[in-house]
């Protein structure tokens, strides 16, 4: 077996994630390892945590990266907020909803499942009537944005009807984070996480999240240990505490921090909400040359993210077929569905980096290509007229 220097090719990535990294980050990832205790590292901890606070619209002073993905930042906000014998409302409208009740029933709690339809928002009412139904639910977990179908929630209320029945929340911002509106503080969400591989344009692999003052109270008052040594906030909050007195928990990925802080300081530079209303107006270039080619959305406009761009597959196009070749001939990688919309769905993304003019006309025009050369029954030639006219408004 012969194995040599693996040497990816340069793909452009719009799919659910991850997105593309800048040069500029993919630069800082390349810096010298310094060690992770050495006051220099510990000066960047604390401005990632500066910055992310920023990013997430929050002063909560637990306010960090998890060395992990972004799955590792779901169990840390379970594990550390549900107990054995707890009863939490989760809120599935698409796949990680789903992973939110795996993780409840592995925290020896119970999970009490409000459901709505995949391409929909979580319906505020159904959620209210749980929590009148299970007067001592503990927790209410939900996703802001849903990866797998391209919906979002309205957080606000959900949060709000929680605390109106003295909840803590859990929020899935993996996807929404940078992308589309996200107040944490205004909101009043009690613990989120996210990943960095979506809005942020980081590599894939660490897990920022926030916990509120409440939540805070609560892991320090628990009944039980938490499940997971490696994830237990009260072990977390030496490493990642301020000042330069820290308390060794692990050795974090130093040159994945590097990547990270540089990350954060780009959205800082455009500014939260100019990073918000770029992945908006893109959404709507792209918006309007995929309806001119007659492609359908799946989600309703009202809870479209615009980040993530769910859309029905021309009837009788092999969907795997298409994926393969805008890969082998355009470099370019869109997503599949998941779950209940495999095979019925692309997905399209349009996070971070991938966000940009550029790579919505490569879009639409290898999309176009490939299916008129499949005959697919799409209106040709007017997709990049109509993107473009949006684009110079």
């Amino acid at each position: 077996m012969s194995i040599s220097a693996f040497h990816p090719p340069l793909r452009t990535l719009m799919g659910p994630g991850p997105s593309d990294v800048p040069p500029r980050i993919l630069e800082a990832l390349s810096r010298p390892t310094i060690g992770h205790l050495d006051h220099r590292f510990i000066d960047l901890m604390d401005e990632v945590k500066t910055l992310l606070q920023y990013v997430m619209q929050t002063e909560n002073a637990l306010t960090m990266p998890i060395s992990a993905p972004g799955s590792a930042g779901m169990e840390a906000c379970f594990v550390n907020l549900v107990e054995p014998g707890d009863k939490v409302i989760v809120c599935q409208n698409g796949v990680f909803g789903g992973r939110m009740k795996e993780n409840v029933e592995r925290c020896g709690a119970h999970p009490i499942m409000v459901h709505d339809a995949w391409g929909s928002a979580v319906d505020p009412q159904k959620l209210e009537d749980a929590l009148v139904a299970n007067p001592d639910t503990s927790v209410v977990a939900f996703v802001h944005a849903e990866t797998s179908t391209g919906a979002q929630s309205d957080a606000r209320t959900l949060v709000e009807l929680a605390h109106k029945h003295h909840c803590l929340t859990i929020v899935d911002a993996v996807t929404s984070l940078a992308g589309t509106p996200l107040k944490v503080d205004e909101w009043e969400i009690d613990a989120l996480y996210s990943g960095t591989q979506k809005c942020l344009s980081c590599v894939p692999g660490i897990a920022p999240v926030s916990f509120s003052d409440r939540a805070r109270h609560k892991i320090s008052n628990r009944r039980h240990k938490v499940q997971s040594w490696f994830l237990d906030m009260n072990l977390i909050m030496g490493y990642w505490g301020q000042g330069t007195r820290r308390a060794y928990h692990h050795t974090a990925p130093v040159n994945a921090m590097y990547a990270l802080h540089e990350a954060l300081m780009m959205v800082h530079e455009e500014g939260i909400e100019n990073a918000w209303e770029r992945h908006r107006r893109n959404h709507l270039a792209l918006k309007a040359g995929l309806e001119a080619m007659g492609i359908r959305f799946i989600v309703d406009e009202a809870h479209r993210l615009p980040q993530l761009n769910a859309i029905a597959i021309p009837e009788g196009v092999d969907d795997a077929a298409v994926r393969r070749r805008l890969l082998d001939e355009h470099h370019l990688e869109i997503g599949a569905g998941l779950g209940d919309l495999a095979g019925k769905v692309w997905r399209i993304g349009l996070m971070g980096y991938s966000s940009r003019i550029e790579t919505i006309t490569l879009c639409l025009a290898a999309l176009d290509g490939v299916l008129a050369d499949i005959d697919a029954p799409v209106n040709h030639g007017v997709a990049l007229p109509a993107a473009e006219k949006i684009l110079a408004a």
